[in-house]
């Protein structure tokens, strides 16, 4: 039955804006080069989720936001706060790139330099933009499978306050407040967001639930000296404590608890000369990802991992003409890891030297040409090249664009993995990646309806991976992953929008290894599919649905534990009462499906959530 939806959900038909309404920003990319961009200037496939859709969906877990999406697969070890993952276009999850506002905060204490999404909640961020497939050129490590983008809200122009809380199933609490404005040359804003609740067992066989508290906080502050300089400053904090139940061995109700804490930085001047043909951004970014793990809490943490990331960026764009840019730049970047716990504590740093260079030209009408390179040098492995190209052709003044791209990505070992004083391998060289992808985004009824199609492949070598034969980590792996990906955004009248997408990824081992070579690559389902519908009723009311199908995936390697497809159903409803006051409602998982995005570990059930916001 799921096939058949998947199979029938394909006619929608990728990479187009998830919910595109009335957002300013949803033609203007940022992943692609670097800079801001029109759509129509790059060939490759990026999904815009804008402070609109975020805000209709009610979402709270930025995974499950991501999961409506094409070519996007994510699994958590549990309820709300638990390990989760984001896997583009089947890559490992320790391949996304991830950023905050501009800060690449994939955490260098990790295993490897992944980024857990568990931590993530939505009520902190107005716009994520997701590019897939491999573009290192531009983001440097991790960015294989691609790159997920989140910024928190822009100051408003004049002054801005918005408030909300809501309540619900198992003594769920969410809140959040930010207020924001411009005067004159100056900007800024604050925001602060509260989530707690206690959760679901995150073993499925438990009975004791394991809660969760989560308070984050972002800062923005700019300041225009003139027309040509301006500084940039902004700031991101979660603060996480959750009970969790033990992974050593099969999932169990335990006392263990993890708490988190995770800063980001950004500092950066912009400069523009000669009319804005030349400008030029130096920024200092910071990122330190504090975890402490105990066994029982009120305890000394057990054990705990730090990681922290300082980078230089400069970047220079010049455009002598409307027609041609050349963007240009340097990063320095020094990942720093540490490690207690179990009677031994562990150091390690690298320092990566990076420069690069892309060119973006219009030679003709609706055409756009996009090329570059990358030399990364890292102080423990020696240097990684990487180049990536591609185009967009637009017919009909932008109503058909035809895309075409090549990316190349690396990824450079962890610090874990190079140095772990009883895994880690000195001799291991980064991860390689060859990406292309083809597609056309097509509008119609002056562009009411929006219908995409991609199709890709990706082969990555040198993929890191413990050798069971040596009993450290291991160039031993090789991958591929080819499929489509398809969506629709249908608004036929003002008061009703659609989005649908759907993806088929075939995500296989490569590594020529026994028992292994030609099996699906885990917790990766071959197709996925999602339909959203919304309408605003003419008294106030709006109301919306989603429907979410993934199919059949397995939980390991040797394709032995299977984790069945799943269809997962929301309703929600929002009631406008006057101009500035919003009572709003949802009900999650509305049949109540039983299912697993990771073997062994809970889910929620059906669960209903009200609440209030108000704005001025």
């Amino acid at each position: 039955m799921l096939k058949q939806l998947f199979l029938a959900t394909t006619a929608l038909a990728v990479s187009t804006p998830v919910l595109a309404a009335e957002s300013p920003g949803d033609d203007i990319v940022v992943t692609a080069s670097g800079i801001e961009q029109s759509r129509d200037e790059t060939g490759q496939a990026i999904t815009i989720i804008d402070a609109a859709t975020i805000e209709t969906r009610q979402t709270v877990d930025v995974v499950e936001l991501l999961a409506t999406t094409p070519g996007v697969r994510f699994s958590r070890t549990g309820g709300t706060g638990s390990v989760a993952g984001i896997s583009l276009r089947g890559a490992e999850t320790t391949q996304t790139l991830v950023l905050i506002d501009g800060v690449k905060v994939n955490d260098p204490s990790g295993i490897g330099d992944g980024y857990d999404f568990g931590h993530l909640l939505t009520a902190n961020i107005d716009r994520i933009e997701i590019l897939r497939g491999s573009n290192s050129v531009v983001h440097g490590s991790q960015a294989i499978g691609g790159v997920v983008s989140l910024t928190t809200a822009r100051p408003a122009k004049g002054f801005a306050a918005n408030a909300s809380a809501d309540y619900g199933y198992s003594d769920t609490l969410g809140a959040r407040a930010d207020v924001s404005g411009t005067s004159g040359g100056i900007s800024g804003g604050i925001g602060g967001a509260y989530f707690r609740t206690d959760g679901i067992s995150s073993a499925a066989v438990g009975t004791e639930k394991d809660g969760y508290k989560n308070f984050a906080g972002n800062a923005r502050l700019k300041v225009a000296f003139g027309d040509a300089l301006s500084l940039d400053l902004r700031g991101y904090y979660i603060h996480a404590d959750l009970d969790y139940d033990s992974f050593f061995g099969a999932p169990a109700d335990s006392p263990d608890v993890a708490k988190l804490d995770q800063y980001t930085g950004y500092a950066g001047l912009n400069l523009a000369l000669f009319d804005g043909r030349f400008t030029s951004r130096a920024a200092v970014t910071w990122l330190q990802n504090d975890r402490d793990y105990y066994f029982v809490r009120g305890t000394a943490p057990d054990y705990g991992y730090s990681g922290t990331n300082w980078r230089f960026e400069y970047q220079g764009v010049v455009a002598p003409t409307d027609k041609a840019k050349l963007i240009f730049g340097y990063e320095h970047e020094r990942p720093d890891y540490d490690f207690f716990g179990f009677g031994s504590t562990d150091r390690q740093k690298a320092n990566i030297d990076s420069v690069y260079a892309l060119a973006i030209v219009q030679p003709l009408t609706g055409l756009a040409l996009t090329g570059g390179v990358r030399h990364d040098d890292h102080s423990q492995f020696g240097g990684a090249t990487t180049l990536g190209a591609n185009a967009n052709y637009s017919l009909g003044g932008g109503a058909t664009n035809i895309r075409a791209s090549y990316g190349e990505g690396f990824k450079a070992p962890s610090l874990y993995q190079l140095f772990d004083a009883f895994s880690g391998n000195p001799a291991l060289r980064p991860e390689r990646s060859k990406s292309y992808d083809i597609g056309v985004d097509q509008n119609f009824a002056d562009g009411r309806a929006t219908l995409s199609l991609t199709a890709f492949l990706r082969n990555t070598s040198d993929q890191i991976n413990f050798d069971n034969a040596t009993f450290t980590y291991g160039n031993i792996d090789r991958t591929r992953a080819k499929g489509v990906e398809a969506a629709l955004a249908l608004r036929p009248v003002d008061a009703l929008n659609l989005t649908a997408s759907y993806s088929l990824i075939d995500a296989r081992d490569r590594s020529g290894r026994p028992g292994f070579d030609g099996n699906r690559l885990p917790r990766r389902a071959e197709q996925a599919a999602s339909l959203s519908v919304d309408y605003d009723w003419a008294f106030g009311l709006s109301t919306g649905a989603t429907l979410t199908m993934v199919g059949d995936s397995f939980d390991d390697f040797a394709n032995n534990v299977r984790l069945d497809g799943y269809a997962l159903a929301g309703v929600r409803a929002t009631f406008a009462i006057g101009e500035h006051l919003e009572l709003y409602g949802r009900i999650d998982n509305l049949f109540d499906a039983d299912y697993a995005t990771a073997f062994n570990y809970g889910v929620y059930g059906r669960s209903a959530y009200g609440g209030l916001r108000v704005r001025f």
